[in-house]
């Protein structure tokens, strides 16, 4: 799962970093708005963007491309 916020620079950052080197993995993804649910906000309303794979945070704020690299494989264009 994907948490983001319309127009918020970091989470369009991340999103673009996702479909550019794992686009299979980013376009079967769900995304998210925090702001479309109450407890979606409360959970990641100031931490968005935010990657979640299962029960597990993988990223939050900025790519950490090692970090998503271990859950998704090699990038298919490297940034």
């Amino acid at each position: 799962m994907f948490y983001y916020r319309n127009g918020c620079h970091l989470c369009e950052e991340l999103a673009a970093v996702l479909f550019r080197g794992w686009p299979e993995q980013a376009s079967a993804m769900d995304w998210r708005d925090v702001d479309e649910r109450a407890d979606w906000r409360a959970a990641f309303g100031e931490q968005v963007p935010v990657l979640v794979l299962g029960e597990e945070i993988v990223c939050a704020l900025r790519p950490d491309l090692r970090r998503i690299a271990q859950y998704f494989g090699e990038m298919v264009n490297p940034v």
